[in-house]
């Protein structure tokens, strides 16, 4: 919710008095009136600069006043780092900039008793998080039609530069493809007092064999590194559980998920997409933008690039979309981004503190405050500020971004004086807890809610 200045001191005024009134009420001596430390640019480079917590890390922050139209505070500003999952603040402008209010759900010609039907891209077919069944029952119900699925040009390989070999087995890092189903994950799961588990899509129930040895890594599920072949070590298994494994994609196996899923019988065919396809929509694009801001869900930001590059190309290439948003949108940046996944999965992304301040402007140009705010993850509500920045009222909205020795925040941040602000708060090369450095971003970014 958007607070304007008058509520939002309106609101603080209010807490204020009711504690003195309870003070008051319990004869408890007032408290001194004194005004806190100032605590301005100076002030917040120096603590930023010199804390014990981040002496060994490679730092960059940027605080950017839009009343005033300037940065306050910069440090190491102009520096280039791995921006992680705030690479998902692109993708999100993206999406703004080259997808309409809804998603392209698939692309079909209807030709006699034959309905011909290609993938655009879209992540949200039959995806566990996302509640949408448009495609599905457009595909389902109509059986005067035999259905034919053409494996539409995706010139993205399944995985981005960079990305982690050894996380192939991790629900974080599921292939793209340009017809996802189920999320291209499968679900195991066992509720609390059951014996058996399930497995979601039911097709790979079949692909799952017991091991009675210990696991791996210790984990219960583990595929095989170049094949569909799940294997289940009971002994790490927990008494409940809730377990996603990506899958390897393949148009055949595509294919077998759209007919088990259907419950009817789907062809591939092997030939070119045919030309004047009509468009089939989907979900609100609003509503897949903000499941892949708030939750940070790493395939949502992939085929968000996939799905727009559909509209510069028949192709399909996140590539391509980052490279057309660079030469278009985003050249005024004041330092060129090195864009290289949508999702932020790649440790040859590199973006600069400053950079990511000048596209926070750009999102707040596309959107009203009070429409922009709520589609990021927000302190102390479900998703990835979850745990930080708790308060009754929000004041801290944004977006996270975390590696191997990378943590990173960026977004807009309430003052209890009433100014909205925009930071991006980078942190690379780091050797101690993730934990350690996320507590002192937060310190540092509360006093700047409470004191600037």
């Amino acid at each position: 919710m958007h607070l304007t200045k008058p509520l939002y001191r309106w609101a603080m005024l209010s807490c204020l008095l009711f504690t003195l009134a309870c003070s008051s009420a319990n004869k408890v001596p007032a408290v001194s009136s004194v005004e806190p430390e100032r605590f301005g640019p100076a002030e917040i480079k120096r603590e930023v600069a010199n804390s014990e917590v981040l002496r060994q890390s490679f730092v960059g922050f940027a605080l950017y006043d839009p009343e005033l139209n300037e940065m306050v505070v910069e440090h190491n500003a102009d520096k280039y780092f791995v921006p992680a999952s705030n690479t998902k603040l692109f993708t999100f402008y993206a999406g703004l900039k080259m997808l309409g209010d809804s998603i392209p759900a698939l692309k079909y010609v209807s030709r006699g008793d034959s309905l011909i039907f290609w993938g655009t891209g879209d992540p949200t077919f039959t995806h566990m998080d996302l509640k949408n069944t448009i495609a599905y029952d457009f595909l389902k119900n109509r059986p005067e039609k035999k259905l034919y699925y053409i494996d539409a040009p995706f010139a993205s390989t399944p995985y981005a530069s960079n990305w982690g070999w050894d996380d192939y087995n991790y629900y974080y890092q599921p292939e793209r493809n340009v017809f996802p189903v189920h999320g291209n994950i499968v679900k195991f799961l066992r509720e609390e007092g059951k014996p058996a588990y399930s497995t979601t899509p039911g097709y790979f129930k079949a692909q799952v064999s017991a091991d009675s040895a210990d696991a791996p890594n210790g984990d219960t599920f583990v595929r095989g590194w170049r094949n569909n072949s799940i294997t289940y070590y009971p002994k790490q298994a927990a008494a409940r559980f809730s377990t996603e494994v990506p899958f390897i994609t393949s148009p055949a196996t595509v294919v077998a998920l759209l007919a088990d899923t259907l419950n009817r019988p789907v062809e591939w065919l092997k030939t070119d997409v045919p030309e004047n396809g009509k468009v089939l929509y989907g979900l609100p694009a609003d509503t897949v933008f903000k499941r892949m801001l708030q939750v940070s869900d790493n395939l949502l930001a992939e085929q968000l690039m996939a799905l727009a590059s559909g509209t510069i190309s028949d192709t399909l290439s996140v590539e391509r979309a980052i490279q057309y948003m660079k030469r278009t949108y985003l050249s005024d940046l004041p330092d060129e981004p090195v864009w290289v996944d949508g999702s932020g999965l790649s440790s040859m992304n590199m973006f600069t503190p400053r950079s990511i301040i000048a596209l926070l402007q750009k999102l707040l140009q596309e959107r009203p405050q009070e429409e922009l705010l709520p589609m990021l993850a927000t302190g102390g509500r479900p998703g990835t500020f979850r745990n930080i920045y708790k308060a009754d009222v929000p004041y801290v909205f944004g977006k996270s971004g975390t590696l191997s020795h990378v943590h990173n925040q960026s977004g807009y941040i309430l003052t209890k004086s009433g100014k909205m602000l925009l930071f991006s708060f980078m942190n690379n090369n780091y050797a101690v807890p993730t934990s350690a450095i996320r507590d002192e971003m937060v310190r540092i970014m509360t006093e700047v809610h409470n004191r600037y």
